[in-house]
C-alpha cells in the first residue's frame, strides 16, 4: 500500500513511477518490482543507465539529480516546469539556452538518446529549460565516433523542436544540421524504427507522439 505522501505518476510494462515527499520535498521514484517478468532485466538495464547518466552529471543544473538507486528503485529529485508540448516555447532565448544545456551534457560524456520526445523537455518555472528521462542516456569516458554521432542527432532532435514553436529563429549553420540527417538516424529510420514502433504501440500499447502519452506528467 502507498503511503499517503506517495502519488502514482505512471505504470506500465517496465514498472512504476511515484511522486513522494519526504522532510519537505519532492522525490521522483523508478520502480521495477511491479516491471512484467519478462522485460524486467531491461528494465533494471534502463534504470542502470539513467544512473550512471545521473552520476556523471551531477551538478549540473537543468537535468534531474540521482538520489539513490539499488537493485529495485531509483530516486532522483524533482524537476518543476511544464512539458515542451504544454508550455510551447516560442522564445528563441529558450533554445539558446536549451542547446547550452545539451553542450554541459555532451561535455560530461553524457548523450540523452531520447530528445525526440517532446515531454523529456521542460519549461521550467522561470522560463527556464530542463531535461529529464535519462533511461536511454548513454555516457562514455572518452569522445569516440559514435559519441559524437549520438551527440549530434541529440542536436537535431532539439533542432526539430526550434523548427516547430519558432522557425525564424533557425541560423543558417542550424537549417544545413536538419537538412542533412546522420548515418544512424537513417539508420533508425530504415531499420530500427519499424520495429520501435510495433513493440511500444502493439505490445506495450503506448499511443501516439512514441510512448509520451501521460508521461508528461513525471517530473
Amino acid at each position: 500500500m502507498r503511503s499517503p505522501t506517495q502519488k502514482l505518476l505512471k505504470k506500465d510494462t517496465f514498472g512504476e513511477v511515484s511522486r513522494l515527499e519526504r522532510d519537505g520535498e519532492i522525490v521522483i521514484r523508478r520502480d521495477i518490482r511491479p516491471a512484467a517478468v519478462w522485460v524486467r532485466w531491461l528494465a533494471r538495464r534502463l534504470m542502470y543507465r539513467e544512473a550512471r547518466a545521473l552520476a556523471a552529471l551531477e551538478g549540473v543544473s537543468g537535468v534531474p539529480q540521482l538520489i539513490d538507486v539499488n537493485r529495485m528503485t531509483l530516486e532522483r529529485t524533482f524537476v518543476d516546469g511544464q512539458p515542451m508540448q504544454q508550455g510551447k516555447p516560442t522564445d528563441p532565448r529558450y533554445f539558446k539556452q536549451a542547446a547550452k544545456l545539451l553542450r554541459k551534457l555532451h561535455r560530461c560524456g553524457v548523450v540523452h538518446n531520447d530528445l525526440a520526445k517532446e515531454p523529456n523537455i521542460l519549461l521550467t518555472a522561470d522560463s527556464g529549460v530542463a531535461f529529464i528521462d535519462f533511461q536511454l542516456a548513454g555516457h562514455v569516458n572518452s569522445r569516440t565516433r559514435l559519441f559524437r554521432a549520438l551527440a549530434r542527432e541529440d542536436i537535431r532532435h532539439l533542432l526539430k523542436h526550434k523548427r516547430t514553436y519558432c522557425a525564424d529563429a533557425l541560423t543558417t549553420r542550424e537549417k544545413a544540421i536538419l537538412s542533412q540527417p546522420g548515418l544512424l538516424s537513417r539508420l533508425w529510420m530504415q531499420t530500427v524504427k519499424p520495429v520501435y514502433l510495433f513493440i511500444t504501440r502493439r505490445l506495450l500499447g503506448w499511443s501516439d507522439r512514441e510512448g509520451a502519452g501521460d508521461r508528461g506528467s513525471v517530473r
